[in-house]
């Protein structure tokens, strides 16, 4: 649809440009008759020579780099079909320099907006290319980038079902179900741009479930979520890293704080956790969070904030402008 609009484009342009200049140049040669007309005659001639120059000329010249070859051609070109509309069409009988003022803007004119055009329109054809590749990169690193989440999550899920498995194995049917909804959405609903909040805080939720399961009698988590519209949309797999992190890099008996708000499409995602400062170098938090940030600053831009926060307690601040 695109290439078929540019094609669409050029050939409006060449049109336009052609009837413009016929009406200039014989309302310059008005005193001939439209029959005898030396314009009309060598008009012919002049598409020809524009269109090999643009079909052949141009690309072959630009293609080998021979930039100053290519403008000894043009010059002569113009040269030579300047001499071939005075002595031949219209006959003047001038001098060549005397013919060169009168008439060379005929040839050049054509000449020098076409050749224009075609460099416009091949900086642009280049320009979009550059963009598909910038695209498809960006689409390569980001699914490189949730490839690198997924296995995180399902593996610490898979563990818990197991431990559970083994002490309440009657109860083990409703984990299975919620870590069927979780593979669902990482495996198929991540794979989109952008997923509706609903669905991404209801992964969220098994995962806390899940937590809560695992880490019972060992840390205490205290989750709170204060939705305005579920029907916002988010690029899926953002909050898992923030809250993996605090549960993976937590010490024993410690509290994990888990607080997401969405209001007027703005969220804001807040999660703290003890931490041992000897045990746990920063290089260890920074893992994740780099990835984070990558896939940050490739889907939000401008239109987010990530700050983190290392006093007393970890703590990871998101905030994002939901589309």
């Amino acid at each position: 649809m695109i290439t078929l609009k540019k094609h669409t484009s050029q050939i409006l342009v060449h049109i336009l440009f052609w009837m413009l200049f016929i009406f200039v140049s014989l309302s310059v040669f008005s005193q001939y008759y439209w029959r005898e007309n030396p314009f009309l005659q060598y008009l012919s001639i002049l598409v020809v020579i524009v269109y090999v120059n643009n079909l052949l000329l141009l690309p072959f010249f630009i293609k080998k780099r021979l930039y100053i070859i290519y403008v000894f051609v043009f010059v002569a070109i113009s040269f030579f079909a300047t001499q071939l509309y005075c002595n031949v069409f219209a006959q003047c009988g001038c001098s060549i320099m005397k013919c060169l003022s009168d008439y060379l803007w005929q040839t050049l004119v054509p000449l020098i907006f076409f050749s224009f055009i075609w460099m416009l329109y091949r900086f642009l054809e280049k320009q979009d290319e550059v963009e598909k590749i910038k695209q498809e990169h960006l689409e390569m690193e980001l699914k490189f980038l949730k490839s690198q989440i997924n296995p995180h999550v399902l593996f610490n899920n898979l563990n818990t079902i197991y431990s559970y498995a083994l002490e309440k194995p009657k109860e083990t049917p409703e984990l299975i179900l919620m870590l069927s909804d979780n593979l669902k959405h990482v495996l198929y609903e991540s794979n989109a741009k952008t997923v509706s909040l609903e669905k991404e805080l209801q992964f969220i939720d098994n995962y806390m479930t899940f937590q809560g399961i695992r880490t019972e009698g060992v840390k205490h988590i205290n989750y709170n979520k204060s939705i305005q519209s579920s029907e916002k949309q988010i690029a899926p797999l953002l909050l898992i890293c923030i809250i993996e992190n605090a549960f993976k890099h937590s010490t024993l008996g410690s509290d994990i704080s888990v607080s997401i708000t969405e209001k007027n499409g703005v969220l804001e995602c807040v999660c703290l956790n003890d931490y041992d400062k000897e045990k746990v170098t920063t290089e260890d938090f920074k893992i994740g969070l780099r990835n984070l940030e990558k896939r940050l600053q490739l889907i939000y831009k401008e239109d987010y904030k990530l700050e983190v926060f290392k006093d007393e307690v970890y703590k990871v601040y998101l905030k994002l402008k939901l589309h």
